[in-house]
């Protein structure tokens, strides 16, 4: 049995006493899972699906709850307290996520939220985080398509736009005149590869080009006026800021959504916006 600190494992419950249940942790003995973290009608025998931590005095627990992030993960967490060490993060379990001096970009502050990679340190067995996230991040090709949908976290804003982390692995960035949304640090959304250039650097964009873009835009603009009744006072007539700050698409984009629909004669078009056909 290999056990992964840091990260969820399935383990059998082998044994039941006041305080909790223990699980085989194989060649590392019986591991603790708190009474509060017990599903009900828990019995020996079954499997659980727990993520693997250290609690206050160095001993490996198990819990049922999700941390905000796992080792070998990027997050964006909150700085809860500071001492002599290093800061302690907010990752939603017990024991607070140790960031030490060494590790931190500049001095983290109470209160304010930081993107950290989580790792296993090899010397303490501890798992940390480190704020200096370049170095985790992965030196190899990528293998991306131009289109391609991906999961990304904003890390940070640069001169040229918002650099991004892609799928936990690579860097990416999106260009400031691309950006028709509020963006901030620690934000999850999907993304679209835009290009992967010769030296390996990522390009993207946060909506979809050509038709795909069109047919989704013009299935969330019928469900729209769908949920508004049946008619809006929105049309290809209205102002692009309006258009923008209702549906998050360009005035463009809006036009060939709304054509989409009229073309299969979902839609009518009149001076006071746009109406459903009524079947």
């Amino acid at each position: 049995m290999s056990l992964e600190l840091g990260k969820f494992n399935y383990l059998e419950v082998v044994k039941q006493v006041d305080f909790g249940v223990y699980l085989d942790g194989g060649e590392l003995g019986e591991i603790l899972l708190p009474k509060r973290y017990v599903p009900e009608q828990c019995e020996i025998g079954d499997m659980l699906h727990v993520f693997l931590y250290l609690d206050n005095e160095e001993r490996m627990v198990a819990t049922t709850l999700t941390p905000l992030v796992q080792v070998g993960e990027f997050a964006c967490l909150e700085v809860l307290w500071v001492n002599q060490f290093g800061a302690f993060l907010d990752w939603g379990l017990m024991k607070d996520l140790f960031v030490p001096f060494k590790e931190q970009k500049m001095k983290m502050q109470i209160g304010k939220s930081y993107i950290v990679y989580a790792y296993l340190d090899e010397e303490s067995y501890r798992i940390v985080a480190s704020a200096k996230v370049d170095r985790y991040l992965s030196k190899d090709f990528p293998d991306y398509k131009p289109g391609q949908e991906v999961e990304i976290l904003i890390w940070q804003k640069s001169d040229l736009g918002f650099k991004a982390i892609i799928e936990n692995k690579f860097a990416g960035l999106i260009y400031d005149n691309e950006v028709f949304q509020d963006l901030f640090t620690g934000m999850k959304l999907k993304a679209y590869v835009k290009q992967v250039r010769e030296d390996g650097k990522i390009d993207l964009m946060l909506q979809k080009t050509g038709g795909a873009k069109v047919d989704d835009f013009a299935q969330v603009l019928l469900q729209h006026i769908k949920d508004e009744g049946g008619t809006i006072s929105i049309n290809d007539k209205s102002d692009a800021d309006l258009i923008y700050d209702t549906f998050g698409v360009s005035k463009k984009t809006f036009k060939k959504g709304v054509g989409d629909l009229y073309k299969k004669r979902l839609i009518t078009l009149h001076e006071g916006g746009i109406s459903l056909v009524k079947s």
